[in-house]
């Protein structure tokens, strides 16, 4: 494990090294309760099946980075996306990368992706918020009441330094009132990369709005919906994942060589600008 300290905190981050330096690096970011703990071997078996780097971190208040201090506020996903993420790939001196997101990162990922053409490849994001739902919010409610009542705290202290203020910086703020009317519906259409949007039909904190939404305000984006997957699909369907952003980032990698080096072909459907 490896610390950087981005906007006066310390993060800690992990590389994951492929077998060439000059493979796109994928940059792992979590969801809201999530750390590179809980990552687990993911990030590893990206690597190994997709030919690339991986760079893995955990965003302030997460994991084993610096403990939140402060009540979050609405915009921390966008401050996370405009002002921390470039930050920390400037002073890790990324390029040619692609973001993988899940959930609360998915966002992230979507919203950096939105005010940053040059140097992202491509996004995957798993199960995005694009906008907030009453189905969200019913899921937060009972997080809160098994936070209280049974032994997630212990379990989430596994994989956070300080488990209390990284699970109440993350549900205070998603059940604030000034939280209810969040939306990134408008950021979309800055999107020029291509997108590979994956869902699970029985997550249960989001519905397949989210990901209509994206394909309609981003064309570029292609939807991947898994049965028996909940809200996290890496988890619950990882093999279908490996396989589904493999080829991805590989049709993706194509395209942005024969654009790029005179070589043009039309790439596949629902990839490219």
């Amino acid at each position: 494990m490896r610390y950087l300290t981005v906007d006066g905190r310390c993060l800690e981050y992990q590389w994951y090294k492929g077998k060439s330096n000059d493979a796109p690096t994928v940059v792992f970011l979590h969801e809201g309760l999530g750390s590179i703990g809980l990552w687990k071997d993911f990030p590893q078996q990206l690597v190994e099946s997709c030919d690339c780097n991986a760079l893995v971190y955990s965003r302030y208040g997460n994991g084993f980075s610096d403990v939140l201090t402060e009540a979050r506020q609405p915009d921390y996903m966008h401050r996370e996306a405009r002002a921390v993420l470039p930050e920390f790939l400037d002073k890790l001196h990324v390029s040619n990368l692609i973001l993988f997101g899940h959930s609360d990162g998915a966002s992230i990922a979507l919203i950096h992706a939105a005010m940053e053409t040059s140097r992202i490849l491509s996004v995957v994001a798993l199960a995005p918020h694009v906008i907030v739902e009453d189905l969200t919010l019913e899921n937060i409610r009972a997080a809160r009441t098994a936070y209280q009542s049974t032994d997630l705290p212990l379990r989430l202290s596994k994989y956070h330094k300080d488990a209390n203020s990284t699970f109440w910086g993350w549900n205070d703020i998603w059940l604030s009132p000034d939280f209810r009317d969040w939306n990134i519906e408008s950021l979309l259409p800055g999107i020029r990369c291509p997108v590979l949007a994956i869902q699970g039909r029985e997550d249960e904190y989001g519905t397949l709005r989210q990901l209509d939404i994206l394909q309609r305000e981003v064309p570029t984006t292609e939807l991947l919906v898994l049965d028996q997957c909940r809200h996290s699909p890496h988890r619950d369907q990882p093999a279908a994942v490996l396989s589904a952003v493999g080829d991805f980032i590989r049709r993706s990698d194509c395209s942005r060589k024969d654009r790029f080096h005179g070589d043009f072909r039309e790439p596949p459907k629902g990839v490219g600008d």
